[in-house]
């Protein structure tokens, strides 16, 4: 059974959305996606400044599976990309909500609430 937060929020492309205190949205890859994917080896986010429409793909991750895109979950410029997955992309396999992937600036806040919560998440990934 998949861990699946309350507190954050999801899309149906598996990418989960934090807000954070400052405002800005911290997203990474849900536990769902990371155990779909098997062993992580290599993530890339988008570069920073660069801006996203919700949606847009924002980065790859690769394992020893597939390669997948990682989609933005909401709108805005990228602010921050977590440098550590670089040398450690096994983190989103240990720890998928703590290993997050990219750090937005959102145009649009209210975005978050076309994304699911996680009850409505959990019913998408068990169909």
């Amino acid at each position: 059974m998949p861990n699946i937060p309350t507190e954050l929020r999801y899309a149906e492309s598996h990418e989960w959305a934090r807000l954070e205190a400052d405002g800005t949205v911290t997203t990474g890859l849900s536990d769902h996606a990371q155990r779909a994917l098997g062993d992580v080896v290599f993530v890339e986010a988008a570069k920073i400044g660069k801006v996203l429409a919700a949606g847009d793909v924002a980065g790859v991750v690769e394992s020893v599976k597939a390669a997948s895109d990682i989609y933005a979950p909401v709108g805005g410029e990228v602010i921050a990309v977590n440098e550590e997955l670089a040398d450690s992309p096994e983190l989103v396999n240990d720890e998928p909500y703590e290993a997050w992937i990219f750090r937005l600036k959102p145009s649009d806040k209210a975005e978050l609430d076309n994304l699911l919560d996680a009850a409505g998440y959990q019913a998408a990934i068990s169909d």
